[in-house]
C-alpha cells in the first residue's frame, strides 16, 4: 500500500469537522468515504496524485484546470472521478476546494 502519509495526515485534518468519514484501503491506496461513499484517495495507481469524486456533469469542465486528469479503467474514463496532481495541491487551500468539491458532491448520494 504505497501512498503518501503526510498527504494523508492533511486529508484527514481537513475532513475532521465532517461526520461520517471513514478510511479504507481501495485502489492500492487509501481512500476517504463519508457514510461509504468514497470522497478521495491518496496514492494507489497514481502516486504523485490524489482521487477525488465529483460531480460527473462537471467532469469535463474541471478536466481544463491545471494537473487533472480522468481516471479510466480498462481503457474507459470514468465520469465523476478525477485525478489531481499532488504539486496543484501544495497551497492547503487548494486542497481544500477540492475536498469540499468532493464533500458537496457525496453529501447529494444515499448514505451506504
Amino acid at each position: 500500500m504505497a501512498y503518501n502519509e503526510n498527504t494523508a495526515q492533511r486529508v484527514r485534518g481537513l475532513l475532521s469537522e465532517y461526520e461520517g468519514i471513514t478510511e479504507k484501503k481501495m485502489f492500492g491506496g487509501l481512500c476517504f468515504m463519508m457514510y461509504g461513499n468514497m470522497v478521495c484517495g491518496v496514492g494507489g495507481i497514481t502516486k504523485d496524485a490524489m482521487l477525488f469524486r465529483v460531480d460527473p456533469s462537471e467532469s469535463e469542465l474541471l478536466l481544463k484546470e491545471k494537473g487533472v486528469k480522468a481516471m479510466e479503467m480498462r481503457g474507459r474514463s470514468m465520469k465523476g472521478f478525477l485525478y489531481v496532481d499532488e504539486v496543484v495541491l501544495k497551497e492547503e487551500k487548494d486542497l481544500e476546494k477540492w475536498i469540499k468539491r468532493s464533500i458537496d458532491f457525496v453529501k447529494t448520494m444515499p448514505k451506504k
